[in-house]
């Protein structure tokens, strides 16, 4: 349809090679709706008839009604598509003038707008959702004692709240980025044209308006060829699902054998097809191996647009796959950790247990040293060599003797109120004890998880706040064009 300045059709080979109909079902909404908020500004600016504005709109509504079929020729796109099915239907006398001062170029940048602006709010509920689940989680294993870790060897004693709270935090950061990235989404581009606007009488902000945007994206150079909302889109889902492979990571090796921390619903495991006793973590497997997929898809996104001069360039025609597989993959990633952690179960006696069995109370004891005038230096060297003591005759530090203390001749404090502070010194004293603001300690695990309850319920006014702005622009929309095809 769009060829006539080059006098001949594309061969088959050819047009299936620039073709991406394939990749724009994900959008073919989108291109509709956004075609019916250009048509009443044009009427509304009498650059179409009552008469033309109504056989237009309701060949648009048919189409919206999943109308689509296939013209009597192979379409470049779905603008294209949608175009010729509209001439079809009204011919080209009235279809004919729908695409009257726009061109592909801020269309296709209207419909990814308009896609990545729905999977944002899908994100954020989808976040909060899975943020909520870690909440209540970690308020009922705020007693749940279990090591925490530094390069996998074990550390401190902590609590598996504060685990569950350190990725709460973690997803609150991705839903504040996207929470961000929404205001510079939600701008439109319709009205640009190709690259420098238009002379025709146009009005860029009632189309903005009638499709819910908060502002334009006013110069019409940047408006169409600019991706970069794109990619801090893929980027931003890709630190998200970042933070869910590492707690998939983590789940992983604790509900092995060798750990038995916890135990995932046989919803979220597999069996081996020949070892019946196995119950394999595929689908926290497949999470960090699609991790791996929206990397790349971010990698792709940039390294596509980094060279293109001003203007648009059909390259970025081949960023569309990658964005609407980013947003499929990070939406059921959301979903299915929500639901695996809605139904986990927690071994408290086995995390206990690894936590008794271990030195983690080593810098508790140097700490309380330090209250003694100790310096930390020379309370960290006298644990150390209790530590050594202690794993030489294979024992906990609570086991030593009096005796055994002696032995190391330790001259900063008697041996006798070294013995009575390792005594005190336990996984119990260790929570109670620690202090510090947004520790693993005790009274922390109540005062987080509140702070960060009170803030969801902030963040979730705001987003239903966008998406009923949304909604109610598009419903708007949706009455003019029933008044307009009466």
């Amino acid at each position: 349809m769009y060829r006539s300045r080059l006098g001949k059709d594309l061969d088959d080979i050819t047009l299936s090679y620039v073709s991406s109909i394939k990749d724009d079902s994900d959008i073919a909404f989108y291109d509709i709706i956004g075609s019916e908020a250009h048509v009443i500004m044009l009427y509304e600016n009498k650059l179409l008839s009552k008469i033309e504005t109504k056989k237009i709109l309701t060949a648009l509504e048919e189409l919206k009604g999943g109308n689509i079929s296939q013209p009597d020729f192979e379409p470049e796109d779905i603008h294209e598509l949608i175009e010729s099915l509209v001439i079809k239907k009204t011919g080209i006398e009235n279809g004919g003038k729908m695409h009257t001062a726009r061109s592909r170029n801020d269309q296709v940048a209207l419909d990814i707008r308009l896609k990545i602006r729905d999977d944002i709010n899908i994100l954020l509920q989808c976040l909060i959702e899975t943020i909520s689940t870690l909440l209540k989680t970690a308020q009922e294993n705020t007693k749940t004692i279990m090591p925490l870790y530094t390069h996998l060897q074990q550390a401190q004693v902590g609590v598996f709240s504060h685990y569950l709270l350190s990725y709460a935090d973690s997803l609150l950061r991705d839903l504040d980025r996207f929470m961000s990235l929404y205001g510079r989404v939600n701008q439109s581009p319709l009205g640009a044209g190709p690259v420098g606007g238009t002379s025709l009488p146009i009005d860029r902000d009632s189309t903005a308006k009638l499709l819910g945007f908060a502002s334009l994206v006013e110069n019409s150079i940047d408006a169409t060829s600019t991706r970069d909302f794109v990619a801090e889109y893929v980027a931003n889902s890709a630190i998200m699902m970042t933070n869910l492979s590492r707690l998939s990571e983590d789940f992983i090796i604790w509900s092995s054998a060798e750990f038995s921390f916890i135990e995932l619903s046989d919803d979220f495991t597999s069996p081996s097809s020949v070892m019946p006793q196995k119950k394999n973590p595929d689908i926290l497997e497949l999470t960090r191996g699609k991790t791996s997929q929206v990397i790349g898809y971010l990698t792709s996104i940039l390294t596509t647009t980094k060279g293109l001069p001003s203007g648009y360039g059909r390259d970025l025609q081949q960023i569309k796959s990658s964005i609407w597989s980013t947003s499929k993959t990070s939406i059921t990633a959301l979903i299915i950790i929500k639901s695996m952690l809605s139904d986990l179960t927690v071994n408290q006696e086995r995390m206990q247990k690894a936590t008794e069995e271990g030195f983690l109370v080593a810098l508790d004891l140097a700490e309380n040293l330090v209250l003694e005038k100790i310096p930390f230096r020379a309370a960290h060297n006298i644990v150390g060599n209790l530590v050594q003591l202690a794993h030489n005759s294979k024992k906990l530090l609570s086991e030593l003797e009096l005796s055994e203390i002696e032995s190391l001749r330790i001259k900063d404090i008697k041996s006798t109120k070294l013995f009575e502070l390792i005594q005190k010194t336990t996984v119990s004293s260790s929570l109670k004890q620690r202090k510090s603001k947004g520790s693993a300690g005790t009274s922390e695990q109540t005062r987080m998880i509140g702070q960060r309850t009170r803030k969801l319920v902030t963040l979730k006014k705001s987003v239903k706040t966008q998406n009923d702005n949304v909604k109610k622009s598009l419903t708007f929309l949706e009455k003019r064009v029933k008044t307009l095809t009466k």
